[in-house]
């Protein structure tokens, strides 16, 4: 057995390239055990449960910490050798281990032809990224989540005075032309213009569209905060103005997790007036959920809609005494998970997201009673990728939950910059629980499409096979989750 634990002092990478280099240097023969991560709290604190003694190492949330278990000296080196390699190379980039920072986006930095700027850094830098590019007289989409309410209105504020959009802080999803940005799916073009306070949401709403052969012509994610009281729907009444005027969109949707009330009446004004057809689909308690906006998207363009395809479990799963637990990486999907669940349930649903039906978790990881998590709030993304790049935190919540569970509930999200295989990680998983646990059934909302990289119909035969019911629409599938539990 070799070990390395050892801080490159001084160092960052961005959290998706180092998540690309652990997993390249994982799977080097002979690698047993491999983080190459920033030394945020977060991830020191997963360093003792892979094996490895912390009481000397001495790392900051500026050092790259690189840790490395292996077989022999000769694997620990060819580990050591994957590191360099991936950090100079693919994982990195020209930019990577060593090399001077990517430039600002100044106006200097921006080239003429350019409309739109993505900003994905750490939240601290993020706000003056944005800054040079608005300066710059360019759109913004800010990635990038850990920025405070104060600034992202100062940048939205900013952006109005000069005619220009900001989508975020947060933004996780957009499709503008035709091009994803962050997460997003493959899509057709198309008649349907979003507006959308949810990644997860949009991405939920387009994939049932696609499947129903609706075509989208933008997405344009303003950040989940948008919508809020501070914010007051500043990017989303500019988006929504923006898409009134474009030729290519015949019907606006306004998709939200749920919003301030206030800001939801200006926004609803704002639909009434708009010379696009406007449809709401403001998440909340007796609201409609996503599937039926979809399908109500579809009657409003006279088109056919589909009954969105599920796998059953076989044989079906009998209902039984127990706890709900939800896994979830997308907000909006957690968020449509605990409004249509306490629907059915007789006790109370606790959650860390924000609704007013459901109990809050004040700071716990978990609850005696039923629980839904949002794996990909601030307070789990700290340092480390989102739960929809890098599954690990919820493969272990998974198998501190399902044995106590009568049903676990998760969402797997394909597309673009979403985990390669992510069922190539749950199957197994999933197949462990219920041999732990054989009264335990297994709920999955599989958001996606057709033409998404990850290969949808494999992607559902794999988590079909290690014994989960799996959905395309999240309201059917939390529903029937929560349809198993007896009272």
């Amino acid at each position: 057995m070799a070990t390395h634990l050892a801080t490159r002092s001084g160092v960052y990478a961005d959290s998706v390239t180092l998540m690309q280099v652990s997993q390249a240097v994982a799977g080097t023969e002979g690698v047993e055990a491999a983080l190459v991560a920033m030394g945020t709290p977060v991830n020191l604190e997963l360093l003792p449960g892979m094996g490895f003694d912390t009481d000397e190492l001495d790392a900051g949330p500026n050092d790259l910490v690189v840790a490395i278990r292996a077989s022999d000296e000769d694997a620990l080196a060819a580990g050591l050798d994957a590191v360099d390699a991936s950090l100079a190379g693919g994982g990195g980039g020209t930019r990577g281990f060593g090399a001077p920072p990517a430039p600002r986006t100044t106006a200097d930095a921006i080239d003429e032809d350019t409309t739109l700027v993505l900003v994905s850094t750490p939240g601290e830098h993020a706000v003056a990224e944005a800054r040079d590019a608005l300066a710059a007289g360019v759109d913004v989409m800010v990635f990038s989540d850990h920025v405070s309410v104060d600034d992202e209105v100062a940048l939205k504020d900013v952006a109005a005075e000069a005619g220009l959009l900001v989508m975020g802080p947060d933004a996780g999803t957009a499709i503008v032309g035709g091009v994803g940005l962050g997460f997003a799916n493959v899509v057709s073009p198309g008649p349907v213009g979003i507006v959308a306070a949810s990644g997860t949401g949009a991405q939920q709403l387009t994939c049932l569209l696609d499947d129903a052969g609706i075509g989208i012509s933008h997405v344009l994610g303003v950040g989940g905060r948008d919508l809020s009281a501070a914010v007051g729907g500043r990017a989303t009444l500019a988006a929504l103005a923006l898409l009134d005027e474009d030729p290519a969109t015949e019907l606006v949707v306004v998709l939200s997790k749920p919003p301030a009330p206030d800001v939801a009446e200006a926004v609803t004004t704002a639909a009434d007036a708009a010379a696009t057809p406007v449809r709401t689909a403001l998440l909340g308690p007796g609201r409609d959920d996503l599937t039926t906006v979809a399908e109500g998207i579809a009657t409003a363009l006279d088109r056919p809609w589909p009954a969105p395809t599920s796998w059953p479990a076989d044989p079906p799963p009998r209902r039984r005494p127990g706890r709900l637990v939800g896994l979830f990486a997308g907000g909006t999907l957690a968020t449509e998970a605990v409004l249509l669940a306490a629907e059915v349930l007789a006790d109370p649903v606790h959650a860390n997201v924000a609704t007013d039906v459901a109990a809050p978790l004040d700071g716990a990881v978990t609850a005696d009673g039923h629980l839904v998590v949002d794996l990909g709030e601030d307070d789990y993304t700290a340092g480390r990728p989102h739960p929809m790049i890098d599954q690990s935190l919820r493969l272990e919540r998974i198998a501190a939950e399902a044995p106590d569970a009568a049903v676990l509930l998760l969402d797997v999200v394909l597309g673009h910059g979403a985990h390669p295989d992510p069922a190539g990680e749950l199957a197994p998983a999933l197949t462990s629980a219920l041999d732990a646990n054989p009264g335990l059934a297994v709920v999955v909302s599989l958001c996606g499409t057709a033409g998404d990289p990850q290969d949808r119909e494999a992607q559902a035969a794999a988590l079909h096979a290690a014994g989960a019911s799996v959905h395309l629409s999240n309201a059917e599938a939390v529903r029937t989750a929560a349809g198993l539990i007896e009272a």
